[in-house]
């Protein structure tokens, strides 16, 4: 959730960057810049964002091995060497 506080103008950002940055390292969490008073930009430390993404890919993954046992309890299954065939005809490649 965004913190309501860490809402700043765009002019404040570029006039005060080095503050900003400590505190985004500092807290780990983003801000929301504004351009004429309208959200335009989030922004937030590297580190931050890359554990985000992480937790976002593991998430993904999560739901497709969810979605592949849900597929598999509705008995929807394909025997191994029939997609082994199938792939192999898709890419041209031979036994």
């Amino acid at each position: 959730m965004l913190d309501t506080r860490e809402i700043h103008p765009l002019t404040d950002f570029l006039r005060n960057h080095k503050t900003h940055m400590t505190r985004l390292k500092k807290t780990h969490a983003p801000e929301v810049l504004t351009v004429n008073g309208k959200a335009e930009l989030v922004i937030q430390d590297a580190e931050s964002y890359q554990r985000l993404l992480d937790r976002l890919h593991r998430m993904e993954t999560l739901t497709a091995i969810q979605e592949g046992m849900a597929s598999a309890e509705r008995g929807e299954l394909k025997p191994a060497a029939q997609v082994l065939d199938e792939m192999r005809a898709k890419y041209g490649l031979s036994r």
